[in-house]
């Protein structure tokens, strides 16, 4: 197909057309091809500009399935001048970002992936954020493992004394260290126990093991406690002497995988049909430190080079590090220039390989078949969102419901003859449990509380609150919204009644809401005096009662939970010089008894509002065979 059928086809003129091609440039930059709507359906880069946009309106002989698809839908073009390649790759990943052209190939998921962040202040602190920022900062990641990441930095916090406090430091006025200090999970730059430079040395550290210089870290480790050692700081010594241990842990569980110490991204890339998965494993001081994977959309099955030189940009304009060396399956086209703009990130010479044979092919053979096992599991998982969609439907036709039950809001009573009770919100979004929006309250009523009316108190809090964020918006962080589409409460007619009754007193229409009673499972409906009988085998009904029971066992959890803190409290009342304020301050740092007995008299002291002569009675009160 040549230009004069391209421009019969979509409505525009040979000329114009073939006016536009000669006005092209024959420097690098960026283009964008649309549709007879004006629609983006493509964005490419080029080092030249002319030659590439015109290889589209050649003959069309030898296309691949891409081109066949998407050069009849070209009905215009436009181009943007870059003054290097390297900007158009930026550039190019940018308007993908934007633009999300069908016929590119991107990462499917447009959630920002967390880093992990040193910030740039005096004392830095290591926290987690959604995005980068020029604020002075060091980044780490992008983590697509949240639970892994969350290790990580759990066992950074365990090796290295790094403070947590959100304090402006240095302080005018030293004060004395929290209890973080006394545990050895912080330095107490707050008290002057540490200066800058020294902080800075324990800064250093964490970066080396953030970026996995796992063998590094630990010589550098060995030389500080030879040092100590050789200068009788034997408590020093020590505790480095537990990093190094922790450490080496960690490293025996690292395979060696090549003998030398360049950084190195091994990435694997499997498709199937309209999506792919890009397996990336870092390997730094010949060791596979950790892997990331990464799912695209692939329109029209590209061939495994297609798919690298648009998977690469897109990757490496969010990673934090760029290694020495690239090892991929095959070569993309565009690898010289790829290479380029890699090194002008990095500062330094980046080479992209796609090795034959040895121990670069198998650790490259590895990643593929660990980007072909989680793109299998991810179709799984699509076919398990799917059964839950078609469940989710079954329960709105059963039960006629006004709405797709996308979110779903299940809450419960627990209680002791009226003592400590409590009340549970669990919610399940696209037939899941939402673990971050479960929200607890405790029932405080006067005079002889009953099921019908703590159930209504926690209904009436939860959408009074709702109300309030849905009003003033700077209220909270959206606790207590969106409201569902679906209320599901543990009970018959009478439960039913009273969460309608509360509805109807706050001027709340339109939310769904049904009674699930234990005895035979009858689902329970408003305005309806005869309930409904899901069959047994019904997955709608199944998944009523997995919500039903997780509202019952977070309701009890909470209710235990308290419990025990009172009698927690009943144990330090007892104690003389504990009034309501202290016992609030150990029940918030410590939370249980056995916490409080096995706190040393330091520990204790290091609290809020002990001094150390209340520690020291706390201590004995607590262990009077002493």
């Amino acid at each position: 197909m040549g230009v004069a059928e391209i421009s019969k086809q979509n409505g525009f003129t040979q000329d114009r057309i073939k006016g536009n091609l000669a006005r092209l440039p024959h420097s690098p930059g960026v283009y964008l091809l649309r549709d007879n709507r004006n629609r983006v359906i493509y964005i490419g880069k080029a080092a030249a500009l002319s030659s590439r946009v015109r290889s589209y309106f050649h003959s069309a002989q030898g296309r691949g399935a891409k081109l066949r698809s998407l050069v009849p839908k070209i009905a215009d073009f436009e181009v943007i001048k870059t003054a290097t390649e390297a900007e158009a790759f930026i550039l190019e990943d940018t308007l993908i970002k934007r633009y999300q052209p069908r016929f590119n190939i991107r990462l499917r998921d447009d959630k920002r992936y967390p880093y992990l962040k040193i910030t740039d202040e005096t004392f830095p602190r290591v926290v987690i954020v959604r995005r980068r920022a020029a604020d002075g900062g060091r980044y780490f990641g992008p983590y697509t493992n949240v639970k892994a990441m969350r290790a990580t930095l759990k066992l950074a916090q365990r090796l290295f004394p790094i403070r947590t406090c959100n304090l402006k430091l240095p302080l005018k006025e030293p004060r004395r260290p929290c209890l973080n200090y006394y545990i050895e999970r912080c330095s107490a730059p707050c008290a002057s126990l540490i200066t800058p430079a020294e902080y800075a040395e324990t800064i250093d550290r964490a970066v080396m093991f953030f970026e996995g210089r796992i063998s590094g870290l630990i010589k550098k480790l060995q030389t500080a406690m030879h040092q100590a050692a050789a200068t009788k700081r034997y408590e020093q010594a020590a505790k480095l002497r537990d990093q190094i241990t922790a450490l080496g842990h960690t490293l025996q569980r690292q395979s060696l995988v090549l003998p030398d110490r360049v950084d190195r991204d091994a990435i694997g890339i499997a498709i199937a049909e309209t999506r792919a998965c890009a397996e990336v494993f870092f390997i730094r001081d010949g060791r596979v430190v950790d892997r990331k994977t990464f799912f695209l959309r692939t329109p029209n099955g590209p061939e495994v080079s297609e798919a690298l030189s648009a998977f690469l940009p897109q990757y490496y304009n969010q990673a934090t590090t760029v290694p020495k060396e690239v090892l991929l399956p095959a070569e993309p086209a565009d690898a010289e220039g790829l290479a380029k703009w890699l090194s002008s990130i990095r500062g330094d010479r980046v080479r992209i390989k796609a090795p034959k044979r040895g121990e670069k092919r198998r650790i490259v053979k590895l990643a593929m078949e660990n980007a072909s096992y989680s793109l299998k599991a991810e179709r799984v998982n699509d076919t398990l969102r799917a059964e839950a969609t078609q469940t989710l439907s079954e329960l709105a036709a059963a039960l006629s419901l006004s709405s797709f039950p996308e979110r779903i809001e299940a809450f419960d009573i627990s209680n002791l003859q009226g003592q400590q009770a409590t009340g549970s919100m669990i919610v399940f979004q696209g037939g899941k449990p939402h673990p971050n929006a479960y929200r607890r309250f405790k029932v405080r009523l006067p005079g002889t509380p009953n099921d019908y009316a703590m159930t209504s108190e926690i209904l009436r809090r939860r959408f009074r609150r709702g109300l309030a964020e849905l009003n003033d918006p700077s209220l909270s962080r959206g606790r207590f919204l969106p409201f569902p589409d679906l209320i599901l409460i543990d009970g018959g007619k009478g439960q039913l009644n009273a969460v309608l009754s509360v509805l109807e007193g706050l001027n709340l229409d339109g939310i769904n809401t049904i009674g699930l009673a234990k005895r035979h499972e009858d689902v329970f409906l408003p305005g309806q005096s005869e309930p409904v009988h899901l069959p047994r085998t019904s997955k709608a009904l199944l998944l009523l009662r997995r919500i039903r029971d997780e509202a019952h066992r977070a309701a009890i959890s909470y209710h235990r939970r308290l419990r025990h803190r009172h009698t927690l409290s009943s144990e330090l009342d007892r104690i003389k010089g504990i009034g309501p304020k202290r016992r609030q301050v150990l029940l918030e740092h410590l939370g249980s008894v056995d916490r409080v007995r096995h706190a040393s008299i330091e520990e204790l002291a290091a609290l809020p509002k002990i001094p150390r002569s209340l520690a020291k009675r706390i201590h004995e009160s607590m262990h009077p065979e002493d």
